[in-house]
């Protein structure tokens, strides 16, 4: 049987609610107002913002498409905006999770049953059968990463197990299945970063088999707990520097970054800046200022209303405060306030990303190679034989 079957995957939650919510309708009702939906397409003169059910259903729904298109988006607390029905009746009629009573009304079968209770048999099947558990396999092979770096080997799976094929195919299953991970808490996501979650992490132990000792997995592990043993050393030290040098540094990941014109203030008169530099931003380029903190504890609020306040001393429209330690959640509210020039947040973990990525401190090794055994040529040179 094939794998990695459902386009358009759910959130289990998505499709949990599409459940409840129908559970008593016909399912020719369901697949109906999903066609409704559908044909909603909108003009230039009148678009349709989808991002509202509220305002959309009702404005361009009528009768039993709108009831049960309100059913959906009020049932779970609004995780299922009914314009993305369809890839959850998919799901569900993939996974057989929903059954016409003896009156043709849909009710959860035996398996939508154990899937809406969360019965753990049946979501680690699922998981199998639609490469999730593959996904946090290859996430455990990496500290944190970005989808392009576990596509090749996503599409390398897909080729052996499913029907998908085109590049953008894969790239959508991919990201998908993330979504749905990160939103049962199995993964993390860390703006375009991902990584497996000590739950996610006993959840994929608990589903795989028992298998021989795999020596890949030892070294994929020694590299990791290598990783993690040079980004403390990387912490370390820059807890340790000279606050200019510590300044120094970020000008010149800054510079690394693409940043032109980066300068480095003087000690005094910066009014609260410390590095000064200028980015291309389409086709216009801007001045940012940045103030860096080399304290581990929390900044507070009112260092962002300072950096705001040097914005115009320098003729920068946005700024960026980095910090080795963390951001109170006032500072959050504050840093994207309304009508007030942005300022990005970094804190320490965000840093030490960004000074990886970029290699400004620290250096990524030549990659070891490891060799696999291809058994698919075998099998081409069996079929050729015969």
């Amino acid at each position: 049987m094939k794998k990695v079957r459902t386009p358009l995957f759910p959130t289990y939650a998505q499709a949990a609610a599409l459940m409840k919510a129908s559970t008593g309708t016909p399912p020719k009702a369901v697949r109906d107002m999903i066609t409704a939906i559908h044909d909603q397409t909108g003009t230039p003169q009148n678009p349709v913002d989808w991002s509202d059910p509220d305002t959309w259903i009702i404005e361009r729904l009528q009768g039993d498409h709108e009831a049960l298109a309100l059913k959906i988006w009020q049932t779970d607390g609004h995780v299922m905006n009914p314009r993305h029905s369809y890839g959850s009746w998919m799901f569900i009629n993939n996974y057989a999770l929903m059954e016409a009573d003896g009156e043709g009304r849909w009710q959860p079968s035996e398996r939508g049953e154990k899937f809406l209770k969360g019965d753990e048999a049946t979501l680690r099947q699922v998981d199998d059968e639609e490469g999730l558990l593959a996904v946090l396999e290859l996430l455990s092979g990496f500290e944190m990463a970005k989808r392009s770096d576990l596509l090749p080997e996503w599409m390398s799976y897909l080729h052996k197990v499913s029907n998908f094929a085109s590049e953008s195919s894969c790239k959508t299953t991919l990201h998908q299945r993330l979504s749905n991970l990160v939103d049962r808490g199995l993964v993390e996501r860390q703006g375009n970063r991902y990584q497996i979650s000590p739950t996610g992490l006993s959840w994929l132990k608990g589903s795989l088999p028992e298998r021989p000792d795999d020596p890949r997995k030892a070294i994929i592990d020694g590299v990791n707990r290598y990783n993690q043993q040079q980004k403390q050393q990387l912490r370390d030290y820059l807890g340790k520097m000279d606050p200019y040098q510590f300044e120094a540094l970020i000008g010149e990941l800054l510079r690394t970054m693409g940043y032109e014109d980066v300068e480095v203030t003087k000690a005094s008169g910066d009014k609260g800046v410390d590095v000064v530099g200028s980015v291309q931003v389409g086709i216009t380029t801007i001045t940012e200022v940045v103030q860096v903190k080399r304290q581990q504890g929390s900044i507070t609020r009112p260092v962002v209303d300072q950096l705001r306040g040097a914005l115009p001393y320098h003729k920068a429209i946005r700024g960026t405060l980095i910090t080795l330690g963390k951001f109170a959640s006032s500072c959050e509210q504050a840093a994207l306030f309304p009508g007030a020039a942005p300022i990005t947040l970094i804190d320490g973990e965000r840093l030490i990303e960004m000074l990886i990525e970029n290699q400004v401190g620290i250096r990524k090794s030549r990659p070891v190679e490891l060799l696999e055994l291809d058994t698919s040529t075998f099998e081409v040179s069996e079929e050729m034989a015969t």
